[in-house]
């Protein structure tokens, strides 16, 4: 790269008051004080090279000032920095194809993953970036140092791309001297990344582009408010939201006390994970599966009467639930018909001394003794992590030509504990958000992805928190769902990651009314 294809910007000229230097603290003047944060994007240009022609985009990574306007006694006191958000956007060049200059035509897309406390490296080098991490997948994984590799699926083909790291998250921080934790919960995560979105689209000239989001696990949860919240707030309405293995409800994914949601809906990825492990014997998924989801209402039923099931039914209900999940009789008994799905992982395997991952229960792992009650590791995390912390340093770095000394927070404790005051005495769920999303909205649309082997965010609990949502019944032809063979992050399975990179293009171009 020469060095006329790298650009560096900074300051934020529309909000940034006069600082040291600037001859405001001439004779008479106070002490000088100290310069506020400026943002720090740095540009780069690169070419695609796709079996379906050439892309030539823009990359701008770097940080971003987040500004929030105060009040005192009543009076405007101006907009003053609180956090740096790092963020990462590419868009095509005007001379890519045709037309793409006018930005009422070229879509926009703004991506994040979940959490709480994760940074959208997963998305950015998974699926939809142009360049994608090569790690391998189960039984097949890429050694260190692991490899980066141009993604000729991207969504970059049909969509400019706004990668966003919540406050706490990749190099995103308070400002010096400001608090992170009004960050670190529902509202305020919600309203900061909300306020990027404006940012961005404003300073860009994009509200009159299609405009999507796509967000992962707790990234979906964020999602689904965002829609809502987007329009409420500043009247800005989305053509789509793109959800990847969506908390939606969190009280369908977490055993509670005295809650029997979760059990009937994970017992399918029971049964998927046991028949891929091969303790179900000549049976196909396809059925293991049907079976396990048709039972489901009777199993909800049979939890739901507790201390009042007969003997012979509760003992029948154990048999067919050890035949669906490959766990005992006796696990199942002693565990009074209900399954928490970190205990399940742990047991499953047990007897071959491994640990099933969670977020994807293809994966298996060793642990340091058998004895565990609930599962030490998630063996999936363990296996991603590496390749894609270390393909975002060397491309930020190496490829971005973005340098920066703090720690790239990929996944933060430091958000910890997160706040949901705000369903204080309910369950966290955002479904409903979305319904008012779309009825306000009557063009959004909406794609669901989901992984058959999600032990986290199992297909049938996003089903049945869309099932919930109170729409008219014709509204629901703008909810599509797809499920692909693999877990929560389905595009490290490379026959999925290219299915669902082509179901995202297509779903862009049709949301688009282009």
């Amino acid at each position: 790269m020469t060095d006329d294809e790298k650009t560096t910007q900074t300051g934020d000229t529309t909000d940034t008051p006069a600082g040291p230097g600037s001859g405001a603290e001439g004779k008479g003047a106070g002490p000088a004080t100290k310069p506020e944060p400026t943002d720090d994007l740095v540009t780069t240009h690169h070419t695609l090279h796709t079996p379906e022609g050439d892309l030539s985009y823009t990359a701008t990574t770097g940080r971003i000032v987040l500004r929030q306007e105060v009040h005192k006694e009543d009076k405007y006191d101006g907009r003053k920095p609180k956090a740096e958000v790092s963020i990462t956007y590419y868009t095509l060049d005007p001379s890519t194809g045709s037309g793409q200059a006018d930005v009422t035509r070229r879509p926009v897309t703004f991506a994040f993953n979940g959490g709480p406390g994760s940074s959208s490296v997963w998305l950015h080098l998974g699926l939809l970036g142009p360049r994608r991490v090569d790690s391998g997948d189960v039984g097949g994984l890429t050694a260190p140092p692991y490899g980066l590799v141009d993604n000729h699926e991207s969504l970059l083909r049909v969509s400019d791309l706004v990668f966003i790291d919540p406050v706490s998250t990749g190099f995103s921080r308070a400002t010096e001297g400001e608090q992170a934790k009004p960050f670190h919960g529902f509202s305020g995560d919600l309203e900061s990344v909300g306020e990027i979105i404006r940012l961005w689209t404003s300073r860009n000239d994009r509200w009159m582009s299609p405009k999507f989001l796509i967000g992962e696990s707790y990234g979906g949860t964020r999602g689904a408010a965002l829609a809502e919240y987007l329009q409420q707030r500043f009247g800005m309405f989305l053509n789509g939201v793109m959800l990847v293995a969506p908390a939606l409800n969190l009280e369908a994914l977490f055993d509670g006390e005295h809650s029997n949601l979760p059990h009937p809906l994970f017992l399918p990825v029971y049964a998927a994970t046991a028949h891929y492990h091969g303790l179900l014997g000549d049976r196909t998924l396809d059925d293991v599966v049907a079976e396990a989801r048709d039972w489901a209402e009777t199993y909800s039923s049979i939890l739901a009467r507790g201390a009042r099931v007969p003997d012979d039914e509760r003992a029948a209900a154990v048999t067919k639930i050890a035949s669906l999940t490959g766990l005992s009789e006796d696990y199942v008994d002693r565990a009074n018909l209900r399954l928490e799905h970190t205990r399940v992982y742990a047991e499953l395997l047990r007897t071959r001394r491994l640990v099933t991952g969670r977020l994807d229960t293809r994966f298996t792992g060793p642990a340091d003794h058998y004895i565990h009650e609930q599962m030490p590791y998630d063996p999936f995390m363990s296996a991603t992590s590496g390749p894609y912390t270390a393909a975002l340093h060397h491309y930020l770095r190496g490829e971005l030509e973005y340098e920066h000394d703090a720690i790239y927070e990929v996944l933060s404790r430091q958000v910890r504990p997160w706040s949901y005051q705000e369903f204080e005495g309910k369950a966290v769920d955002v479904a409903d958000k979305l319904a008012t999303a779309m009825i306000i909205n009557p063009h959004l649309q909406v794609h669901i992805a989901m992984g058959r082997y999600d032990g986290g965010v199992p297909v049938e609990a996003v089903e049945y928190s869309l099932d919930q949502m109170a729409i008219p019944a014709s509204y629901r032809d703008r909810i599509e769902t797809r499920v692909y063979q693999a877990g929560h992050m389905m595009y490290i399975h490379p026959e999925s990651r290219v299915a669902q990179a082509a179901d995202l293009a297509d779903f862009v171009r049709r949301a688009s009314n282009r």
